[in-house]
């Protein structure tokens, strides 16, 4: 039997709706969908708790069964006794997910952020790393965190500054120099050359290294984690109407189109900067792989315009696959009813396709 690794989910704040969400989706049974083992990183008590909460709200009707796996053994004993785990999850009847044991300081409570815990939020990031490092597991998928808890509890990242996010965690814990962030749905890929900066910053990050690099990652990962030989990419310019031939600003003519040219004379299935109220259109849609904007407004609400629920944000240019669900910790509808783990959902659907074509690409198993 070929051993179909893991997909690896981090519930994130625990006083969110990171795991109402798994829950939710073991009931549906719809975490067999992916015909792999899953994993789930959470507070073993606070989950059992929060299952509870959702039955007597009347959102469960009963609760899922789940097999809990504390990480207090040596590492490498961990390793080896849930490597071996994989080859049987698929048949196993008795349990709809792993739960490996992240302890909180203190007890959670539904709603109310506790700084004590933040700890534990960052220690479920940091197996999630070490997993997907050591090819354990074959994709993370990140739930909901509260990045203003962590930085409050002065959690830092790896090079001393305050916790600015799950992107910025992975990125310097895998030694990154950039990564790239990617929002998907059924409708189209739209990955960003620029994120949150101001609309006044937006022009001097627009650099040649930076479009390079950008570009660079998206065909690279287009290629070893979708299994696109040949990635059809569209570029959107910086200016209305792509600068308007130098007219409305001159990015495109200096610093864009240069390096799209680049790799044009390489091979690579790429456009010249084009307008973005023209490029968002079905023909041109119709007619690629991705899309690269150069800021966050620009390629964004189109997207999400398309669908918003089921939108996955993706984080390209790591050494492993990452998807994330696009939707906050929505604190108030924690333990009660009112959460949607469509997002979720879509998440691991993103996760697992790109592990089965990274799997065929990598001759992983």
């Amino acid at each position: 039997m070929q051993k179909r690794l893991p997909l690896l989910i981090t519930t994130g704040e625990p006083t969110g709706i990171g795991m109402d969400v798994v829950l939710l989706l073991a009931a549906e049974g719809k975490l067999q969908d992916f015909k792999r083992p899953i994993w789930v990183t959470a507070d073993s008590t606070a989950m059992q708790k929060r299952a509870d909460m959702l039955v007597t709200a009347g959102v469960l009707e009963s609760c899922p069964f789940w097999q809990a796996v504390d990480l207090d053994i040596a590492a490498d004993d961990f390793l080896e006794q849930m490597s071996q785990q994989t080859i049987d999850d698929n048949n196993n009847d008795n349990h709809v997910f792993i739960l490996l044991n992240t302890p909180c300081a203190e007890p959670v409570v539904c709603g109310k952020i506790n700084t004590r815990n933040s700890a534990m939020v960052a220690k479920q990031l940091d197996i999630a790393h070490q997993l997907a490092t050591n090819k354990t597991v074959a994709a993370i998928v990140t739930g909901p965190l509260q990045k203003s808890a962590l930085i409050d509890a002065d959690i830092k990242l790896l090079d001393g500054t305050m916790f600015s996010g799950h992107t910025e965690f992975f990125m310097q814990q895998s030694g990154c120099e950039k990564v790239v962030m990617m929002l998907a749905n059924q409708a189209m890929k739209v990955a960003l050359v620029t994120t949150h900066l101001a609309l006044k910053d937006i022009p001097t990050a627009i650099t040649a290294d930076n479009v390079r690099q950008t570009v660079q990652i998206v065909i690279d990962d287009m290629r070893e984690k979708f299994g696109l030989t040949q990635p059809r990419i569209l570029v959107c310019g910086l200016n209305p109407h792509a600068g308007e031939g130098g007219h409305l600003g001159v990015e495109e003519i200096e610093i864009i189109n240069p390096v799209l040219r680049e790799f044009v004379d390489a091979g690579v299935d790429i456009s010249e900067a084009m307008p973005a109220d023209t490029l968002f259109t079905p023909r041109h849609l119709a007619n690629c792989d991705a899309v690269i904007a150069m800021y966050h407004d620009q390629g964004l609400p189109v997207l999400k315009s398309h669908g918003f629920g089921d939108t996955v944000n993706l984080t390209l240019g790591l050494p492993y696959i990452r998807t994330s669900v696009d939707h906050g910790t929505a604190l108030d509808l924690a333990g009660r009813d009112g959460a949607s783990a469509t997002s979720l959902y879509q998440a691991l659907l993103m996760a697992n396709e790109m592990a089965d074509k990274s799997l065929i690409n990598r001759s992983l198993i």
